[in-house]
């Protein structure tokens, strides 16, 4: 069964975190993600409000960047935040942005090489050793942590691309794929991993849910228009890509409006109630164990979407 929460975008006040997280866990949801971008709110510090005002709902972080803290600091705030929600917690790390990392002045050399010492080191820190590593980005000098985790938790990588889905197949426990994270570039991210046993599956889903299709289409037309622009991997994987460029490079975001239902079904949870939850169930179909439902950034149009979090969680 798939686990169904909401995203906790970066924009949104560090106060809303515990009343946010409260509604969710009295109302059935199972899970909240914290998102942790430059340079806004600070992902463990989120996490933390969120653990200890809840009492039964997992809380996912999504994601550090690998080089913004030592490999030994990340591996004790991993480790604390286990302790204040034993098996409640879900660690994601990244590249993080590249600009980002420049501006703090810890831009690695190679992001892939950093990320796997960091990775590496981090798990076997949780896992109770006493871990001493020379690397390119890591440098670790008999570091073993007072309390680790009873039980680790699995560190998911937060990467897109060929390279980076091999890397978390080799050395991670699973993968946070960011919005809009499509069944078919889900597939295609454990196909890049090397399908591992056991290999945990996390996404974010975009959502925008109205009474009616129009609207909700409308709403959400400029923000796919920018996407399609970009031509990321969550886009690209669908199978009528070519032809949604094609439609919207020729008619702009009224001929987005105006494509097949379907269409954005498999995009996101875009529409009505029921069209959210056509679009998890191919998630789920595709093998995603967690889905975090992001809303609109704004609090004012994003916060509402809690309610329909809701009725989707207790369907």
């Amino acid at each position: 069964m798939t686990a169904l929460g909401m995203c906790f975008p970066r924009t949104y006040p560090a106060a809303l975190v515990t009343d946010v997280a409260r509604r969710l866990d009295r109302g059935g949801a199972d899970e909240l993600w914290i998102i942790e971008d430059c340079f806004f709110t600070a992902g463990p510090s989120l996490v933390s409000a969120a653990l200890t005002s809840t009492e039964r709902l997992t809380v996912g972080l999504g994601i550090v960047p690998a080089v913004a803290r030592t490999a030994a600091v990340t591996a004790m705030e991993f480790a604390t935040l286990d302790a204040l929600g034993p098996g409640r917690f879900l660690p994601g790390i990244g590249h993080g942005v590249q600009s980002w990392m420049g501006q703090m002045g810890v831009r690695p050399k190679s992001p892939l090489t950093a990320l796997e010492e960091v990775t590496t080191s981090v798990t076997r820190l949780l896992a109770g050793e006493e871990v001493s590593f020379e690397g390119k980005t890591v440098f670790l000098d008999k570091v073993k942590l007072d309390a680790p985790p009873a039980e680790a938790p699995p560190i998911l990588l937060g990467v897109q691309g060929p390279k980076s889905m091999a890397l978390a197949g080799r050395v991670a426990g699973g993968v946070v794929l960011a919005e809009p994270a499509t069944a078919p570039y889900v597939r295609q991210s454990v196909e890049y991993a090397g399908s591992p046993e056991g290999f945990v599956v996390a996404v974010f889903a975009a959502m925008c849910v109205r009474p009616d299709r129009k609207t909700a289409y409308e709403w959400t037309a400029p923000w796919l228009g920018w996407r399609i622009g970009e031509r990321p991997p969550q886009l690209t994987a669908l199978p009528f890509f070519d032809e949604m460029k094609k439609l919207y490079d020729a008619s702009g975001e009224a001929g987005l409006v105006g494509m097949p239902s379907d269409w954005w079904t498999a995009i996101g949870a875009i529409g009505t109630l029921d069209d959210a939850a056509a679009h998890v169930e191919t998630l789920e179909a595709a093998g995603v164990q967690h889905v975090g439902l992001f809303p609109d950034p704004e609090v004012e149009h994003g916060l509402p979407q809690l309610d329909y979090v809701l009725e989707l969680a207790n369907r």
